[in-house]
């Protein structure tokens, strides 16, 4: 009975939460692809191995920094999908607009931090041959960072309206994109040079520019078409609400960037195990990323299905919405993680025909296939939460167990105990479990607050 019953209370959010989230993975999916297409043909070049590892170093501390300034516009989530559940649509172009604003005034900050991180890997004595690599690529994916600023600041604007479209277009066409760009930069077709793995970048770099491109051509003809008065909102900066998303941003900024943050550490850790276990680390990496985009893009979904309930006072909605959300991350990634324990091999021979490698990087999807369930539960909570407008426990969360616990006993398993790369997975496969069980218990005492009081309050203290 209880069986049915439950089955019952979610089956209604099924489907308008598909229907939101389906698109939104396709997204998450295409950026993530956007990654792995550039580590398989820089994996073709002559030396593999450094090539492989030089864009694993450069992407993640260069997602390190920006995944800061992209979490900031996570708050337009929360203020977006609560206006426009509400029916408030002026209200979410002002949104915009400040982000905007946002965008372009942390910009040269983000950019400077990159840049002083080239000393930083000179300085840990990272191989020689990987670093000639690794600088120039970071430096041209530098260049798109406004770029890639905007194209989340357009993105949260138009799925917090239900608008989630455009975005899946944006991702996936950016995919032909930069494979062109990979194609014609790397080898020198077309009477460019041959630019080896820094071709690569600069092809990234290109399709981040017509990412935004195209949701700001996206958002001008949706407003022309349905005179929801985007052109006529106030452009002068409303710094009340550039505060609004730094108190709700930042604190998914931080963890977002704690997140990422543990996983550049841990590169740069690993490469000074050397290129082989450098490119095997990136190889696991790219591949359970890959998987964890599908629970992202159900996250994104769930913060704004929450928060749009919220928005119009509808707490069991939700409560649904954020259970819903809950079953199919969790789902999918428990099926993820059989995958990985049956066909290692086999998935890791797509990306490199070198044997040493692939010996490697299997131990480590092996490590990785633990995690997947707990991985796709921490990544949903955090989004329901997100949408009711709790950005700070997922923060504390993140900071406890993978700063506190997980690196730390990484680091000891990898370097004192002689694990290697296995070591530093292993400890952050321990921090991901405790952050899955603790957001997960504290998604359901949100829940519970929400469902005994009053939903507008809730509303209130969010924004």
């Amino acid at each position: 009975m209880l069986k049915r019953l439950f089955s019952h209370y979610m089956a209604d959010e099924v489907r308008p939460m598909l229907e939101l989230a389906m698109p939104l993975v396709m997204a998450e999916l295409g950026w993530m692809t956007m990654g792995i297409v550039d580590t398989m043909m820089v994996g073709r070049l002559s030396d593999s191995a450094r090539a492989i590892g030089a864009v694993s170093l450069a992407s993640i501390l260069y997602i390190a920094v920006a995944i800061f300034g992209t979490g900031l516009m996570l708050g337009l989530d929360t203020l977006v999908s609560h206006s426009y559940g509400a029916g408030d649509v002026e209200d979410c172009h002002r949104s915009l607009v400040n982000g905007v604003y946002l965008s372009i005034a942390i910009t040269p900050v983000l950019m400077g931090i990159v840049r002083v991180i080239e000393p930083v890997l000179h300085a840990v004595k990272i191989d020689p041959s990987v670093l000639d690599q690794t600088i120039p690529y970071l430096r041209a994916l530098n260049w798109g960072t406004l770029p890639l600023l905007l194209y989340f600041v357009f993105r949260r604007y138009l799925q917090g309206m239900s608008l989630a479209k455009p975005v899946m277009f944006a991702l996936v066409s950016a995919n032909l994109v930069n494979l062109a760009g990979n194609w014609i930069l790397i080898w020198g077709h077309w009477g460019f040079p041959a630019m080896g793995t820094v071709g690569s970048g600069w092809s990234t770099c290109v399709a981040r520019i017509y990412m935004m491109g195209v949701l700001l051509v996206y958002s001008v003809y949706y407003d022309h078409r349905h005179q929801t008065g985007l052109r006529e909102a106030r452009r002068i900066p409303d710094f009340f609400r550039i505060w609004q998303l730094v108190q709700l941003g930042f604190p998914a900024a931080t963890q977002f960037g704690m997140e990422v943050g543990v996983f550049a550490i841990a590169t740069t850790l690993i490469g000074k195990l050397g290129a082989v276990p450098l490119a095997s680390h990136q190889i696991a990496l790219n591949t359970v990323s890959l998987t964890y985009m599908v629970p992202l893009g159900i996250s994104s979904a769930a913060a704004v299905r929450v928060g749009q309930a919220l928005g119009r006072g509808d707490p069991h909605g939700a409560s649904r919405a954020g259970w819903t959300a809950m079953a199919l991350g969790a789902g999918f990634m428990a099926c993820m993680g059989i995958l990985l324990m049956a066909v290692p091999r086999i998935i890791v021979r797509i990306y490199t025909p070198d044997a040493v490698v692939i010996e490697a990087a299997t131990g480590l999807l092996f490590v990785g296939a633990f995690f997947q369930l707990f991985d796709g539960l921490q990544t949903v909570a955090t989004g329901a939460l997100r949408g009711a407008g709790d950005t700070r426990t997922p923060m504390i969360c993140h900071l406890v167990f993978y700063w506190f616990l997980g690196l730390p006993l990484g680091a000891f398993l990898c370097f004192r105990m002689e694990w290697g790369a296995k070591g530093l997975w292993a400890g952050l496969c321990a921090a991901l479990i405790l952050i899955g069980t603790v957001l997960l218990y504290f998604w359901h005492r949100k829940e519970q607050s929400f469902m005994a009081g009053d939903t507008k309050m809730v509303v209130r203290e969010a924004i």
